[in-house]
C-alpha cells in the first residue's frame, strides 16, 4: 500500500510539475512585443484527462477568420452525418418518345461547390444516353435551394472579382471562376490567351504586350465595378501567368454554357429559362434522369485543407435547408442551424455570440476561443465525427494551409489545425500530440494584428511548447 501511495503522489507530482512548466513557457510568451499593440485569446485542453491545461482572455469575442470553418464543420458532420452528398439533378416531367421529351427538363442546383467540367460532360452525357434530342417545351434551370442574395453579410465588396469571394448558387461551374492564361509571343506583340471553361458567356478584352517594359505591370482582371464579365488583361507579359477571377452572376455562367453545349451536340429546346421543378403528384410525375453526387467528406476535405470559402459556405448552406424545410434558405437559416446545435448539443448561448457565415470571411462572426474548443471537444469525443474531421485537418510543415509552418521544430506533423486570416485577426485551432502522448486541443485568436506573419510566428512557438 505505501509503494502505491508513494507511486500516486509521485505521478500527481510530475503532473503538477508538467502544468506549471507548461503555464510558465506558455505565460512568457505573452511577453512578446507583438502583443503590446495586439490581443491575442487562447484556449488548451487536455482531450486524453479531460482538463483544461492553460486559458487567457478565453472567455473574449473575436473575430474568428477563418477558424470559424471548425464551427460549421463539426456541426454539419453531426447533423447532415458522414454519408450526406451534394446533387445536381436533371428531372423531367412528361414522356420521352424517339427522340423528342414532350414536357419539361429541370436542371436542379444543389450547391456542389467541386463541380468542374467533367461533371458538367456527364450531365451531358446523360441526356444524350436517354436519347433525347428535342424538348417540346422548356429546358429550365431550378436555383430554388437558396435565394438570390450571393454574398454573406459583412464580406468586403471591394474583394471582388478574387476567386476566394465567388458569387454563391445553387448552380456553380468551376467554382463560379474562369481559369485566365497569360502567355508571351514574340516581343511587342498580343499575348495568348487561354480560359477555361471555355465559354462566350463573358468577354475578352487584350490590352497586353508580350516582352514590354513599358507597358507596365501586367494585370488580369475583370470589370467588376459595372458588373460586367469583360475580362481584362493589360501590362507587360514576360512569363506565362494564370489568374482565377470571379464570373458576374455564376448560376448563368452555368446555365448559358450547359444551353451552348447541348446546342452543339444538336439537343436543343423550344424555350429555356430559370424555373423551380414542381413537386411530383399523380397528376403531375417527376421523373429523375440522372444525378450528380458530391460526398460531403470531399467538400470537408477542400474546406479545411485549403481553407476553401466555397465548400465551408455549401455546408453552412445545406445544414439551413435541413434545418428550414423550406427552399431559397439564405444565411439567417444557416446561423439559427449553427445556433441551434450550439445551445443543444454544446450548451451554450448563442446570444452571447455572432454567426453570420459558414466560412468566416465576415467580419461580422465574433466567437470566444472557449466556444472554439467546445466544437473541438465535441469532434473528439464523437469518433464518427472525430475521424474525417481530424483526417481533413492541415498538419504541420506537411500539406494544406500549414504546409510551409513548423517545420524542424517539435510541432512538425504533431499538429492538425485549421488557420485563419483576414485583415487584422489570425488564428489557429484544432489538436497537438504532447510528447507523453496526450492528445490537446488548443485555440489562438490574435486581434488587430498588423502584420499576420507575426502573429503566425507567435502562434508556431506556442504549437511548440504544446508538442514538448
Amino acid at each position: 500500500m505505501k509503494k502505491l501511495f508513494l507511486l500516486l503522489l509521485v505521478t500527481s507530482f510530475w503532473h503538477i510539475t508538467i502544468a506549471q512548466s507548461l503555464t510558465q513557457r506558455l505565460d512568457s510568451l505573452l511577453k512578446n512585443p507583438l502583443l503590446k499593440t495586439s490581443e491575442v485569446g487562447i484556449a488548451v485542453f487536455d482531450l486524453t484527462e479531460g482538463k483544461t491545461l492553460y486559458s487567457h482572455q478565453d472567455e473574449k469575442l473575436y473575430r474568428p477568420a477563418s477558424t470559424e470553418k471548425v464551427i460549421t464543420s463539426v456541426t454539419a458532420l453531426a447533423q447532415l452525418g458522414t454519408a450526406y452528398t451534394m446533387d445536381t439533378r436533371l428531372c423531367y416531367t412528361g414522356n420521352i418518345e424517339n427522340d423528342t421529351l414532350k414536357g419539361n427538363l429541370y436542371l436542379i442546383g444543389g450547391l456542389d461547390p467541386e463541380f468542374m467540367e467533367a461533371d458538367l460532360d456527364s450531365l451531358i452525357t446523360a441526356i444524350r444516353q436517354s436519347g433525347i434530342r428535342y424538348i417540346t417545351d422548356t429546358l429550365a434551370a431550378d436555383v430554388s435551394m437558396m435565394d438570390s442574395i450571393y454574398w454573406g453579410p459583412g464580406w468586403s465588396w471591394d474583394d471582388v472579382p478574387n476567386s476566394f469571394q465567388p458569387y454563391l448558387s445553387p448552380l456553380m461551374l468551376n467554382r463560379g471562376c474562369v481559369d485566365v492564361t497569360v502567355s508571351p509571343t514574340i516581343k511587342d506583340s498580343l499575348p495568348q490567351i487561354t480560359c477555361s471553361p471555355a465559354s462566350d458567356y463573358y468577354q475578352i478584352s487584350n490590352q497586353g504586350v508580350s516582352h514590354s517594359p513599358f507597358a507596365g505591370k501586367l494585370k488580369i482582371t475583370r470589370n467588376w465595378l459595372h458588373g460586367g464579365n469583360q475580362i481584362q488583361i493589360s501590362g507587360s507579359v514576360e512569363r506565362t501567368a494564370t489568374e482565377t477571377l470571379s464570373i458576374y452572376q455564376s448560376q448563368n455562367f452555368f446555365f448559358h454554357t450547359f444551353i451552348n453545349r447541348l446546342q452543339a451536340l444538336g439537343i436543343t429546346a423550344s424555350t429555356t429559362t430559370f424555373a423551380d421543378c414542381p413537386q411530383a403528384t399523380d397528376s403531375i410525375p417527376v421523373t429523375l434522369l440522372y444525378a450528380h453526387k458530391r460526398p460531403i467528406q470531399q467538400v470537408l476535405k477542400q474546406a479545411l485543407k485549403e481553407s476553401d470559402n466555397l465548400c465551408a459556405e455549401a455546408m453552412f448552406h445545406h445544414l439551413a435547408k435541413q434545418y428550414a424545410f423550406h427552399n431559397r434558405v439564405n444565411f439567417e437559416d444557416g446561423t439559427d442551424a449553427i445556433n441551434d446545435f450550439m445551445k443543444k448539443n454544446l450548451g451554450f448561448n448563442p446570444e452571447n455570440y455572432r454567426i453570420a457565415d459558414g466560412s468566416g470571411v465576415s467580419l461580422y462572426n465574433y466567437v470566444s476561443p472557449r466556444l472554439l474548443l467546445e466544437y473541438l471537444k465535441y469532434a473528439y469525443y464523437h469518433p464518427e465525427i472525430f475521424h474525417p474531421f481530424y483526417e481533413a485537418l492541415p498538419i504541420a510543415g506537411i500539406d494544406g494551409t500549414l504546409q510551409y509552418r513548423m517545420k524542424k521544430t517539435a510541432a512538425y506533423r504533431k499538429v492538425r489545425a485549421k488557420t485563419g486570416s483576414v485583415t487584422g485577426v489570425s488564428s489557429l485551432a484544432g489538436y497537438a500530440k504532447a510528447s507523453n502522448g496526450h492528445q490537446l486541443a488548443f485555440v489562438i485568436i490574435n486581434q488587430n494584428v498588423m502584420k499576420l506573419r507575426q502573429a503566425r510566428t507567435f502562434q508556431d512557438r506556442i504549437c511548440q511548447v504544446l508538442c514538448q
